[in-house]
């Protein structure tokens, strides 16, 4: 997708100027539910391309009965792995699995999370093209060191490091991270949320997070961040949030945007969820004019032809052509 090398940083404007060890193996003759070591290489965590002059769509899939945007229509195994090989054939470049929504409600068992997303992770990481990555959005390191071992690439934890034993997790399994901001416990409501400041809080939290992913061993080429919109904010902070983007390019890592469909873009529209696809583009066009390089997104073919577009226009990518007009 890259058309030519850049020196910028990932998280960069986008037209300014104009991306371990395992338990060792059971002794001959152990049972042993773990992958052998042939199959681990096949497996291990791949890294994210490099982001310089490239915007990946990461396509969601959700395997509950109550998400919030397809409403259980992928909940069952069969229906999640189509969603996901259909999001790649859309030209999506990651798929983002997930088997609890961010949303208040009950905990759900860590064990019946692992049975909502290994096996749609395994299926996909079999079948999908090669360059096609895997993401795992979950906030449990033992959600997250089981999707890894069957395929999962990224761990996107939208509560900003709740589990202490997540950071660790991700560094011994060489997967990449996404740390993302939310104050509340996940799955608690937070009601009225007050900030002074919410652009420097938010960037002040992302940077106390990196600092413990660093500490922790995850590599700083596997970090993304995320300054979460809409996630324990009113609409007003998310659009602060939104002009402000441009504070967190000073990481001088890549910045995940995730606003596709939210409250926020209903709230400034006044449209339902079924009707916020053009204000979902024009937020995510927003974003990455001011650093966004990866967008996690409910319409991935309408995002896609959005992103070839602005990469063409920024010089990154040539146009497909056939090049007839006034030629």
């Amino acid at each position: 997708m890259n058309d030519v090398d850049d020196e910028s940083a990932a998280g960069r404007p986008l037209l300014s100027g104009s991306t371990v060890s395992r338990p060792s193996d059971p002794a001959p003759g152990a049972a042993s539910c773990r992958p052998d070591a042939a199959a681990a290489l096949e497996i291990a965590p791949r890294p994210l391309p490099d982001l310089a002059r490239r915007v990946l769509v990461m396509g969601i899939v959700n395997r509950t009965r109550d998400s919030f945007f397809d409403e259980g229509r992928t909940w069952e195994l069969e229906a999640a792995v189509a969603a996901g090989l259909a999001a790649a054939e859309d030209g999506a470049d990651l798929i983002d699995v997930g088997g609890v929504k961010f949303a208040p409600g009950e905990p759900l068992p860590v064990a019946e999370e692992i049975a909502r997303v290994v096996p749609v992770v395994a299926a996909l990481r079999r079948e999908l093209p090669a360059h096609v990555l895997l993401s795992v959005d979950t906030f449990h390191a033992a959600v997250a060191r089981a999707a890894v071992d069957v395929g999962a690439d990224l761990i996107n934890d939208t509560t900003g490091l709740s589990d202490p034993e997540m950071a660790p997790a991700v560094a011994a399994t060489g997967a990449s991270l996404v740390l993302t901001h939310s104050v509340a416990r996940p799955r608690q409501p937070c009601p009225r949320p007050r900030y002074d400041d919410v652009v420097t809080e938010v960037r002040d939290f992302l940077a106390a997070r990196l600092e413990r992913a660093l500490e922790a061993g995850v590599p700083r080429e596997r970090i993304v961040l995320d300054p979460g919109p809409d996630l324990n904010k009113s609409t007003e902070q998310t659009l602060d949030v939104l002009r402000g983007w441009d504070e967190y390019t000073a990481f001088d890592l890549p910045l995940l945007a995730a606003l596709s469909r939210k409250d926020f873009v209903g709230e400034a529209l006044g449209l339902p969820k079924e009707e916020r696809l053009e204000g979902s583009l024009a937020a995510a066009a927003w974003a990455m004019r001011l650093g966004a390089r990866i967008l996690r997104v409910h319409d991935v073919r309408a995002t896609v032809r959005m992103v070839r577009m602005l990469e063409v226009l920024a010089g990154w990518r040539e146009p497909a052509g056939p090049l007839v007009h006034n030629v």
